[in-house]
């Protein structure tokens, strides 16, 4: 190692005040079983832990579901899918509406709860809760705008009515790492379409959706429509739900590997399927890029949310004219960030999430340096306690390293020089995964050419940031199927159905 990878200051604690205020928050939360508008405990009376990962203390407990739960949840969504697809589009938007604004009146405190639980920055977690919310706001509007079509057949005898309707009762499962707008983003258009679901949030971050419930109940949401169940053992819940007969749609956020079972599983009941899944982002810097706008760009894509996101930069790629000074400027950035507990004051970077993560992320540095990589900044855990890692920049990082063909899930940025587009493309491409590519030239053309050729469902030109309520998001080959968000993320929600009448004469 490096000298300028000497021992990281340890992660600032947070006061005893901030401290009581995150638990009082926490402890606000419902944390049972929620089936057909009713908290409860699980069948099997057992829970589970929540825990901090800045002090790996136990901060909550919740209720452990179970095949008994899960079929009551999705008997519940069932029976209340009829009504539901019923009700007015502008009565659903007006809920989602209502939840918006409950949503940004509790901002700091689902801030707290979001921090406690999975370590993610207070400034960081405030500005999710806003994304949170304005899914709900973007699907209040596109609840009234569900559209049809009208047309003759080519011989004029028949009126061709095309109709949209809700698909049905819809599994909704959500990761850890966004854990209030993956629940806003599935459930802001299943609402708006007339759909009924069953959710099951992530066993490492439930509070952030448990809270979402209540945010939706006061906003006027009837029974039945939404039921959560939480668990520590994933198959047990989902899997009757995928078996039941009942879900029409599984809209499902995680591991490539987990994504295809379930693809199995909804291939048996001919389910509609929305998949994202697994991302390797390839970020690259020609040599004619604004290195400052790059710069800045790189620390977006790759430090959001402590690099654990499926959109971070993996990959970094930098043209060898300038791969020098955009390594050092980076390391210089990212050493000087402040490593602490999510809801300290002054915190920029917090714990991963659990100790496992924390773990591969040791696996993955320690093999890239092993194979020829300098640390410019960073390279080992921080602190004793928590599970911290250090912002960690590798220079001269061998495209056989395996972070190279894995996500890093963490905040760790290897740089890559390479010579000529053609190369580059060929490693950007390289891999199973499509889910966002970032590219930085002052040349048009060439930002054309190479956004057309990253076989990847988003790019970022000249910005480390896609996600946006707005805009359709999702990717190609192994990093899924259909689209969130955006104008066509309501389409996957709804049916097309046509509807042949005869033209009188």
């Amino acid at each position: 190692m490096t000298d300028s990878a000497a021992p990281t200051t340890a992660p600032i604690t947070a006061s005893e005040d901030v401290l009581r205020r995150s638990r009082e928050a926490v402890a606000g939360v419902s944390t049972g079983v929620f089936v057909e508008g009713e908290w409860t405990e699980a069948a099997s009376g057992r829970r589970f832990d929540v825990v901090d990962p800045a002090t790996e203390e136990v901060v909550a407990t919740v209720a452990d579901g179970g095949p008994e739960d899960a079929v009551r949840a999705i008997e519940a969504a069932g029976r209340a899918q009829k009504d539901w697809a019923r009700t007015a589009p502008r009565e659903r938007g007006e809920i989602l509406r209502r939840s918006h604004d409950l949503i940004m009146a509790r901002r700091d405190e689902l801030a707290l709860v979001m921090s406690t639980e999975m370590g993610k920055p207070l400034a960081e977690a405030r500005g999710e809760v806003a994304y949170a919310a304005e899914f709900f706001r973007w699907f209040s509007e596109e609840a009234v705008r569900i559209g049809g079509d009208m047309t003759l057949s080519g011989d004029g005898r028949t009126r061709i009515l095309v109709s949209k309707e809700p698909v049905g009762p819809c599994v909704l499962v959500t990761p850890w790492n966004f854990p209030l707008a993956m629940g806003t983003r599935k459930i802001g258009p299943a609402v708006a379409a007339g759909c009924t679901m069953v959710f099951k949030p992530a066993n490492l971050t439930p509070l952030s959706s448990l809270a979402l419930v209540d945010v939706l109940v006061e906003a006027g949401l009837p029974a039945g429509v939404l039921n959560v169940v939480c668990t520590s053992r994933a198959s047990s819940v989902v899997g009757p739900w995928m078996s039941s007969g009942i879900a029409r749609k599984i809209s499902f956020t995680g591991s490539t590997e987990v994504g295809v079972r379930l693809l199995e599983q909804a291939a048996q009941h001919v389910m509609r399927s929305s998949m994202e899944l697994g991302g390797n982002a390839p970020f690259i810097v020609f040599e004619d890029a604004d290195l400052d706008v790059a710069v800045e760009a790189a620390m977006t894509a790759k430090m959001r949310n402590m690099g654990e996101a499926c959109t971070a930069a993996n990959r970094l790629f930098v043209h060898r004219s300038v791969a020098g000074e955009f390594s050092a400027r980076l390391a210089e950035r990212m050493g000087s960030l402040t490593v602490g507990h999510g809801v300290a004051q002054g915190t920029q970077v917090g714990p991963l999430v659990e100790e496992k993560a924390l773990a591969k992320v040791e696996e993955l540095v320690d093999d890239a340096l092993a194979r020829g990589a300098s640390v410019l900044c960073g390279g080992r855990r921080a602190g004793g306690r928590g599970w911290f890692y250090a912002p960690t920049v590798l220079s001269g990082v061998s495209p056989e390293a395996a972070l190279m063909s894995q996500e890093i899930f963490g905040p760790v940025a290897p740089v890559v020089a390479f010579d000529s587009e053609e190369q580059v493309l060929g490693w950007a491409n390289d891999t199973p995964w499509g889910l966002v590519g970032y590219l930085f030239t002052r040349d048009v053309d060439r930002s054309f050419r190479v956004s057309e050729a990253l076989e990847v469902g988003m790019v970022g030109i000249n910005t480390g940031l896609v996600s946006n309520p707005a805009a359709p998001f999702g990717g190609v080959k192994a990093s899924g199927l259909g689209r969130e968000g955006g104008r066509t993320g309501i389409e996957e929600f709804l049916e097309t159905k046509y509807t042949a009448v005869p033209r009188g004469r």
